[in-house]
Parts: C-alpha cells; structure tokens; sequence
C-alpha cells in the first residue's frame, strides 16, 4: 500500500509543475487502480482542461487508459513502481553490463551504489575485492555485501521506502552530502542528450543527484532501452557524466553523438 505522505509538499494551495502531476497521477493510479478527472482537479489545484491534457498525454505513453471521467491503470504502471517486475526485466543485459561495470572497480576505491534495479546486479562482482568502501542506500546491495568482511559497507540513513527497497529523504541527501567518493555508479529511467538523465521517482532523483555531485568520477549504468528517452523528474545534465555503459542494440548515430559530449560510451 502506497501512501502519499512524501507527496505533502504536492498538497498545498500552489499549482503543481506538470512533470509532478503526471507523477503523482501515476501513483494515485499505483494505489488505487482508477481516478476521476475531478480527484486530480482538487489534489492538483489545477484545472479540468489541464488535467484531461495530463491524462492525454499520459495515454499516448501507454501509462495510463483514459476513461469518460478519469483513468484507469495499466500494467505498465506495476513495472514502474514494483521492484521485484522491475528487477526481472532485462536481466540479463543487466547482469552483462554491472560485470563490465565491475572493471572499473579497484581495491581501495570509495563508491557510491545507487538503489536502481541494474545496479542491484554489480554487487557480486564485486565481492572479490580487498578494502572497498561501498556507499549505498541500497537494501539490496547490503544484504549483498553484507557477509563479506573485506569491503567497508556504509548504509546511508534516512526514510526507508518498503516498496522501493531503499532508503531517501532530506537525512539520506545531507548523509550524502557529507561523504566523497571517487566514484558513484548510478542509474536513471530516462537518458538524454538534451534533457540529460531522469527518473519515475523524485525521492531517486535527490539521491543520485547528490551521488553524481560528491563524486570525481561518475559512472551510468544502464540496460539500452532508457538511451534516448526522458521521464518525469531531472536528475543531472549528461555533461555530469563521465561513463556510460549499456547493452549493444543502440545505432552508431546516437553513440557517436553521446561520445561528441566526452562521454566514455561502452557497450557490451
């Protein structure tokens, strides 16, 4: 059960920016499966007319399907917000790509793991390893690491989210504000050259935000079907970036156009 207590500061009488409507539309529907035009109109302090363009814009992604009087939800909508569907899908190129990842890991090095569904699959590859400090607000990437002596686990503290599986809130931002790592290997929803990297969540937007700027070298790891796509929240501009490394099946247009930026783009 999705709770809409993180969202208070959404609840005011100030009108909402789109991307965080459409957001929050999303989760009312993660909770409760339908939503009339007119719950949004009060929760939003917006319009009929802004609402139904919401809605429509909403349906032309196959997020949501569009009703007389509201929406109702899809499928799709249970893979955004469902962290076990979400770890399933592209597993295996998730798994090929925290292996590469892994490479650039050395004995001595301070990383931050983000909470992504990828990067879940980059902890046993490095369980080798002597005298790593891994920084994570990753439930599962604890539980990962959390027998292995050798590596100093550090887990970030703050609000936990059950259904995300992870840890967020002003406490973890300022947790993580307070450290430095000379790398951070993060994921995003939404990758793109002009809009830089995003997220369905905003609470994951904040955490890899405050990664990618405490520390001197940032990895994005991500399966190909994020390249050149945006979601909701902003999370960093791509010049924050200083590898990229995805699964093959991505044209040599788009990755000569990301290398032009100075990105290191690995494929495997």
């Amino acid at each position: 059960m999705i709770t809409f207590d993180r969202f208070n500061h959404f609840l005011s009488p100030k009108i909402m920016i789109q991307e965080e409507r459409k957001r929050y539309i999303l989760e009312m529907l993660n909770d409760k499966e339908s939503v009339t035009v007119q719950e949004i109109v009060k929760k939003c302090n917006v319009s009929e007319i802004t609402v139904r363009r919401d809605l429509e814009a909403l349906a032309l992604k196959n997020l949501i399907i569009r009703t007389h009087g509201g929406a109702i939800k899809t499928q799709t909508i249970d893979h955004l917000f469902n962290y076990d569907l979400r770890i399933q899908r592209n597993k295996e190129e998730k798994i090929a790509i925290c292996r590469k990842a892994s490479e650039y890991i050395q004995e001595n090095d301070i990383i931050f793991i983000d909470c992504g569904t990828t990067l879940i699959h980059l902890a046993q590859f490095i369980t080798r390893l002597n005298n790593i400090t891994v920084i994570t607000n990753s439930l599962p990437v604890v539980s990962e690491l959390i027998n292995f002596t050798k590596i100093n686990l550090i887990l970030i503290g703050g609000n936990v989210i059950s259904e995300r599986k992870a840890i967020y809130g002003p406490a973890a931002e300022l947790f993580i504000a307070m450290h430095h790592a000379n790398k951070a290997f993060i994921g995003a929803d939404g990758v793109s050259l002009h809009k830089g990297l995003s997220s369905y969540d905003a609470n994951e937007a904040a955490i890899t935000s405050k990664m990618t700027e405490n520390a001197d070298h940032v990895f994005l790891i991500c399966d190909s079907s994020k390249i050149e796509k945006n979601s909701f929240v902003t999370i960093t501009p791509i010049s924050k970036i200083n590898y990229l490394i995805t699964n093959r099946g991505i044209s040599q247009t788009i990755i000569k156009k990301f290398k032009k930026t100075g990105i290191n783009f690995i494929t495997v």
